[in-house]
This record gives C-alpha cells, structure tokens and sequence, in this order.
C-alpha cells in the first residue's frame, strides 16, 4: 500500500469526492457509508454505495455494485486500465472483484482495521499468487471519511441501547 503520489493528488480528490457522495447516499439510506466509483479515463463508468440492508443481499458492498455497473456500462467483464475510488479499505469479498474484474489501481480513504484486506489484515491486491496485481493508494480525505463512519456507528450504538 503507499501513499497517494503529488500529481495525482487533485485528480484522486475529485474522484474521491465522487465516492464519499455515494457513501453519503448510503448513509441516508440506513447503510454503513460507504461508497465507491469506477473511473476510466476522464469520466466515471460505475458507481455505488452499501445497500446490504435495503437489498437484503450481503455482497451489496459499494465496490460490488460499482464494478458490476462499470462492467454493465462497458458491455465489459474485465476492467482493464480503470481505477476504483472507495472510502473504506475493500473487505476480501471486494479485493477479490477488484483482482477479478481487472483493474488497474485502487484508492480509498481510511483503513479498516477489522476488515480491510487491502493492507490491514491481508493483501489480496498485490498477492503475486494470483494472476493479476492492482495499485494501491491510501488515505485520500482519510479524515473526512473516517469521520462519517465513525459517526455511524456511535449513532447506531445509541440508537440500540
């Protein structure tokens, strides 16, 4: 995992903001707040956000739904030169699709400590076991996203008491 490099600094942030609306979406749904998009150029091709809950579906993770979208919008099953934006590291069912669907680098904000198996538990992204590698880089609005979840999950706690 590095850190995000100086010139790629804005371009990261715009695409980063585009994924922190979509957690923020999910928020307002009653998910955790996470979101994610899929960029291939100049533009974004996939977006997503949680709806575990309103889908009933377990694999609903922002980057599932982001990456699937992408795939839809390019009649495409591999992804080939595109990065996804997410706000929290991806979780190994995640890291998995992003190996899978072939992309070419990953960024999100804030690890994940009890999940994340893009750096913090494991690395599924630059295993060289596996067929395909993606860049990693962390910590884009890292502060901000972190916050939202955080908040989250304070409110549920108080809400389940």
């Amino acid at each position: 995992m590095e850190a995000v490099a100086g010139g790629r600094r804005d371009t990261d942030r715009q695409w980063m903001e585009a994924a922190l609306k979509e957690a923020r979406l999910a928020l307002e749904e009653g998910e955790v707040p996470v979101g994610a998009v899929v960029v291939l150029g100049n533009r974004i091709i996939g977006r997503g956000h949680n709806q575990v809950e309103g889908l009933g579906d377990p694999t609903a993770h922002a980057e599932i739904i982001a990456i699937g979208a992408a795939a839809r919008s390019m009649d495409a099953p591999r992804l080939t030169g595109a990065s996804i934006y997410t706000t929290m590291e991806p979780c190994p069912m995640c890291a998995g699709a992003i190996v899978h669907a072939r992309l070419r680098r990953l960024v999100f904000c804030c690890v994940d400590q009890k999940g994340g198996y893009c750096g913090s538990l494991g690395n599924i992204p630059d295993d060289p076991r596996l067929n395909h590698q993606v860049s990693v880089s962390s910590g884009i609005m890292a502060t901000e996203c972190a916050a939202l979840v955080s908040d989250f999950f304070v409110k549920l706690r108080v809400r389940n008491r």
